[in-house]
C-alpha cells in the first residue's frame, strides 16, 4: 500500500518525502480535532474502576453453600504434618 501512494506522489525522491510528510500531517490533524473528538462519548474511557482486582463483585460471588478452596498466598507456615520425608543422618558403623 505504501508503495502504491509513493508511486502516485508526483516529483522526485525529496518532493516525494515532503509531500507524504504533509499528508502524514494532515491525516493526524484530522483524526486528532475531527475523529476522537467525534468517537469519545462512544468509548467507555470514563468508567474507571481503582482497586487491586481482588474485589469481588456480586455477579461473581460464589453462593453461600459454597465453601472456597484455601488460599495459597498464607503468610504464615502451615502446621499440617508434611508428606514429604524428613532429612535424618544415618551413618552405618562399618
Amino acid at each position: 500500500m505504501y508503495s502504491f501512494i509513493w508511486r502516485r506522489l508526483p516529483g522526485n525522491a525529496w518532493s516525494k518525502l515532503a509531500l507524504s510528510l504533509v499528508l502524514t500531517a494532515g491525516v493526524v490533524t484530522l483524526l486528532w480535532i475531527i475523529v476522537f473528538p467525534w468517537a469519545e462519548p462512544l468509548l467507555p474511557f470514563d468508567d474507571v474502576q481503582v482497586g487491586n482486582g481482588t474485589e469481588v463483585t456480586q455477579e461473581e460471588a460464589p453462593p453461600d453453600d459454597v465453601i472456597p478452596y484455601p488460599t495459597t498466598n498464607n503468610p504464615e507456615p502451615s502446621s499440617a504434618p508434611s508428606a514429604a520425608p524428613s532429612p535424618s543422618v544415618s551413618r552405618s558403623a562399618s
